[in-house]
């Protein structure tokens, strides 16, 4: 596939990673030199410099013969023109624009975006992917990482084992006998750093952060198996009233009446217009790292904290101050992939990856074959596919022993004919089931082609 990928900041740079080593033709445009230059000396993809939107800028990207284009410069605005030039001048097929404004993706205006209008394919709204990610953590504390797939009946959950844990030194193997009714499996572990696919053999240890697919019953017997109090989290302090803020509020507002809320916003005009969007949520204008202001938000008597200002280091300062007082539970809003390590040592509990749930919605309308969800897994480390398995497929009507899965992938939890299971050897993959998938970057080639229909399905 040849793609173009205008914008070679976080988001740019780890779509070009994750598909960089997957026989694709990428070039990445950027107006930043050192930022192409950078770019291009790390990672297998053509650069170029200047503005995204100018035609021969496309041009000389290969915009001729492109099949894609991705369009995640700073700009909405570039990323709109972008998408127009791309088809108005040179007929690429696909489309995607990420689009921060809100005003833009507000339902009344949603005719611009028709192909007679305004053609983008698909558009990405960070801010709205942010909070969604955001309450999947506060519904879920004790996790650092949830994600649903199969409508909602599995869930993908990161746990950081104590060494309290019940099942440490316990093969993988033996945890299925042991846990014979649960539909659950260890797809993952990160271990110093370096996340592999576990076999039946392994097993864990303190330290470890596990990756565990289960279906979505069996997810509070899970944190009750790996020594995770899953506790409410139904009094909130939000640091950071910006449009991340706002929106998680509006959501907790919406559609979670069990939670009573408190947002702490530093700049007074901004606490004023969003004091006036909410209606339960109750604002405080001062700065999240201030004891005095924190005292009187109750820090002490709140569940969790949720720090999502524009800036890192604050949003990690204030979770540790939170800890500090007396809160059970710390979240924090983390752009830069190096001070992840950091966050544990700290007392910060979770966090948020806003270029992880960007790059995941933009993989999805990449990956080819009836894939119906991707999810990005660390500093692109590894994805999650959820795919449907057509009777096309080299899947369908074979037995799960009898397929050879490349090395760095796993079979999570699939569901057939409405039932959601972990599969075993003997289980037949059959036509139309949704099945989901853990593999390690490398390896994402060989499942797409696994996945791919026959040409007789066109």
């Amino acid at each position: 596939m040849k793609l173009i990928i205008c914008g070679a900041g976080q988001v740019g740079w780890q779509i070009a990673k994750h598909l960089a080593s997957e026989n694709n033709d990428i070039t990445v445009i950027d107006k930043d030199f050192e930022l192409v230059r950078r770019l291009t000396n790390s990672l297998d993809v053509a650069g170029v410099t200047g503005l995204a939107s100018h035609p021969h800028i496309l041009e000389r990207a290969g915009a001729k013969d492109a099949d894609m284009i991705i369009a995640v410069t700073l700009s909405d605005e570039v990323n709109m023109v972008v998408c127009q030039v791309a088809h108005s001048v040179f007929s690429i097929p696909r489309k995607i624009a990420r689009v921060r404004e809100q005003s833009y993706l507000a339902v009344d205006y949603s005719d611009l975006y028709r192909a007679e209008h305004m053609p983008v394919d698909f558009i990405i709204s960070p801010e709205k992917e942010v909070a969604n990610a955001a309450i999947k953590r506060l519904q879920s504390p004790a996790a650092f990482e949830t994600e649903s797939f199969l409508d909602g009946s599995a869930q993908l959950i990161g746990l950081k084992l104590a060494s309290d844990c019940a099942v440490l030194e316990t093969p993988l193997r033996q945890l299925s006998e042991l846990f014979s009714t649960l539909e659950a499996i260890v797809v993952g572990i990160r271990r110093n750093r370096t996340l592999f696919i576990p076999s039946p053999e392994d097993q864990l240890f303190a330290g470890d952060e596990a990756y565990i697919f289960c279906a979505q019953d069996d997810v509070k017997r899970i944190f009750e198996i790996f020594g995770k109090v899953e506790e409410s989290s139904e009094r909130i302090i939000i640091i950071g009233g910006g449009n991340v803020g706002l929106e998680v509020a509006l959501q907790l507002e919406s559609n979670f009446s069990q939670y009573h809320v408190k947002i702490i916003e530093k700049n007074r005009k901004r606490a004023e217009k969003i004091a006036d969007k909410l209606e339960k949520t109750i604002v405080l204008n001062g700065d999240g790292l201030d004891i005095d202001l924190l005292e009187e938000a109750n820090i002490d008597k709140v569940d969790a904290v949720l720090a999502i200002t524009d800036d890192d280091k604050t949003n990690m300062l204030s979770c540790t101050r939170a800890k500090a007082s007396g809160c059970s539970t710390t979240i924090a809003l983390v752009n830069e992939p190096s001070l992840t390590s950091l966050l544990s040592p700290m007392g910060v509990d979770g966090f948020i990856s806003p270029k992880t749930t960007t790059v995941s919605s933009i993989l999805q309308h990449i990956r080819q074959g009836l894939v119906k969800a991707v999810y990005s897994i660390g500093d692109a480390e590894a994805e999650v596919i959820e795919a449907q398995v057509l009777g096309t497929s080299s899947l369908a009507g074979q037995a799960v022993r009898d397929i050879k899965w490349p090395k760095g992938s796993i079979l999570g939890v699939i569901k057939i004919n409405g039932e959601t299971l972990i599969p075993k050897g003997d289980t037949k993959i059959q036509e139309g089931a949704l099945i989901t998938i853990f593999a390690l970057s490398k390896d994402i080639p060989d499942i797409e082609a696994m996945l791919q229909v026959g040409v007789d399905f066109f």
